[in-house]
């Protein structure tokens, strides 16, 4: 079965979520990116309302937006590359392993990077920061060497897998230890897309990284 790729420009975390949510409903075979326009926090499914990250985002007025999926906080920032995989749950590319499948589903965004010239993998976390997603103990991120570039989460309903993560464009280390209180070594941990020299327009990556997602899903 094919898949429907488009890329989505200037759009804010919470209709970054919402249209996730509605092609999930949906249930066809898809593979989107988009550009994000704004600075907020995503929170995973399972994060309590009163999480001490929540307050301190709310405190510097940054929108908070909750996920259908796992995991705990990330903050984003204008040209982060959110990417999300739609797939029905009979579909083979899903696989009875997708708890475990990050390294297959997100292969797209290894060769995205090696296009670059940027080596990476999809790795085991650091466990250094429960609060913070890419540094939790839980699911899978991708790794620069040993440095943190982006992560993945995943939400099963309905008979259709939803598989999305971020890419940073850059980062904000001071305001990820204002609102996720992460120590100077636990921030050292993270980088971006520019970080490692990554040039080029957020839409025009974008489009790339939707083309290598869409051509590994469909086996070229």
């Amino acid at each position: 079965m094919g898949l429907t790729t488009w890329v989505d420009v200037r759009v804010t975390c919470a209709e970054d979520v919402r249209t996730d949510e509605a092609i999930l409903r949906r249930g066809v075979p898809a593979v989107r990116v988009a550009v994000l326009v704004d600075r907020a926090v995503s929170y995973g499914v399972g994060v309590r309302a009163d999480a001490p990250f929540l307050a301190q985002a709310a405190r510097h007025g940054i929108p908070a937006v909750r996920r259908t999926t796992g995991g705990t906080g990330l903050l984003h920032a204008p040209g982060d590359l959110a990417w999300s995989v739609v797939l029905p749950r009979a579909d083979p590319r899903a696989g009875s392993d997708y708890v475990h499948a990050f390294a297959r589903l997100g292969e797209g965004v290894v060769r995205f990077l090696a296009d670059r010239g940027i080596p990476s993998r999809w790795a085991e976390p650091p466990g250094m920061d429960a609060g913070y997603c890419l540094l939790s103990a839980r699911g899978h991120v991708l790794a620069h060497r040993e440095r943190v570039l982006g992560g993945a989460a995943q939400h099963l309903a309905k008979g259709a897998l939803l598989h999305h993560g971020i890419l940073p464009l850059e980062i904000d280390r001071p305001l990820l230890r204002a609102v996720f209180g992460l120590s100077a070594n636990a921030v050292t941990r993270l980088t971006s897309l520019r970080e490692l020299g990554v040039e080029g327009n957020p839409e025009e990556l974008a489009w790339k990284l939707a083309a290598r997602l869409s051509d590994t899903l469909s086996g070229r």
